[in-house]
């Protein structure tokens, strides 16, 4: 079975960058469309970006975009999501996913167990 582990996240200023990556263990993610999502202290997880299978469709959420990029290697089993720009509101746990394709994931129809994510705090 497909398990998830993210990374890259950590204490930034506002303003400032960082580099999200989710590497899959047990499996692969390849031919299933990707996407990162966050959650809140006290809110419900939210969609954050998707990307196909081949990486040639991505949609984002209307909270983040065009301040986030989200890619992948399919080579190194890997996803990533580039921010900047960052705001304090962009303080959550981050979290990927895969479903079928990009509607799916954007609607969190996911595929695998939830990895524990990557804590993301921006300081103002």
């Amino acid at each position: 079975q497909v398990h998830l582990v993210e990374s890259g996240g950590g204490l930034v200023q506002a303003g400032g960058s960082l580099r999200l990556s989710c590497a899959a263990s047990g499996g692969t993610f390849i031919g299933k469309a990707m996407g990162w999502y966050r959650q809140a202290p006290g809110k419900e997880l939210e969609f954050v970006a998707a990307i196909s299978r081949s990486g040639s469709i991505t949609i984002y959420s209307d909270s983040v975009g065009g301040r986030v990029t989200i890619a992948r290697d399919n080579a190194e089993n890997t996803v990533y999501l580039e921010m900047n720009d960052l705001k304090p509101e962009d303080t959550a746990v981050y979290k990927c996913n895969g479903g079928p394709t990009t509607s799916t994931v954007k609607t969190m129809d996911t595929l695998y167990p939830w990895g524990q994510g990557t804590q993301v705090t921006v300081s103002s």
